[in-house]
């Protein structure tokens, strides 16, 4: 039976917060090694104006279920070309997210593409955010998570990143919610300096164990 700390994660892979040499080898014997180790990362919210000095605020707008997945799955697969989770995602896929108790395409905002650019009908990014209540027993506010952000690499070199981000806190911070948190890569550290000159801090790790 799976500890407090440790939950089930795709592909039969094993997922343990805060891991300890005692996980690794837990995990070690079981013939399974570290594979990713990322970063949850949290900012109280709404954003002060410090943390988004600079950033301009772009022409986002809600997803359209039964419209949008074709198009988001184009930039998403090229945001996240190569990557061991995010890519290569399906129409099918995101209908099948569509349909988890958590969607709310309020909450997922898409940017278009310039309508009269050589990339009009396409998306230069998004920012899908996920609220999760809180649960009882636990020390935990309801959290509103940044569940994935990415930008074409066409609509690359405009800030984007940044500026979605606030977005999607924002968008949380307008339903209630007064804690932000994402995941990243701990070998992402473009992506790690990007949140922390966002405000956001180190809350725990998680460790990602799978077999070689």
């Amino acid at each position: 039976m799976a500890g407090p700390r440790e939950r089930p994660a795709p592909d039969g892979r094993r997922l343990v917060s805060a891991p300890t040499a005692e996980d690794d080898a837990a995990a070690n014997a079981d013939g399974l090694t570290a594979r990713r180790d990322l970063l949850q990362m949290r900012r109280p919210i709404p954003v002060d104006d410090e943390a988004r000095a600079g950033i301009v605020a772009p022409p986002t707008r809600a997803f359209r279920p039964g419209q949008d997945e074709a198009a988001w799955v184009r930039v998403n697969n090229r945001a996240f070309a190569g990557h061991p989770d995010q890519a290569d995602k399906t129409v099918a896929d995101v209908i099948a997210l569509e349909a988890e108790a958590w969607f709310d395409p309020v909450g997922f905002l898409v940017l278009e593409a310039d309508g009269d650019g050589p990339r009009s009908g396409e998306l230069d990014g998004f920012c899908w955010t996920k609220v999760h209540p809180h649960q009882p027993g636990s020390a935990d506010p309801p959290l509103g998570e940044i569940y994935v952000i990415g930008v074409d690499p066409a609509a690359q070199g405009r800030h984007l990143g940044p500026a979605l981000t606030v977005a999607g806190l924002d968008h949380l911070a307008a339903t209630g919610i007064t804690v932000g948190m994402l995941y990243v890569d701990v070998a992402n550290a473009g992506a790690v300096r990007m949140y922390e000159r966002l405000g956001f801090t180190t809350h725990h790790l998680d460790r990602i164990y799978s077999a070689p």
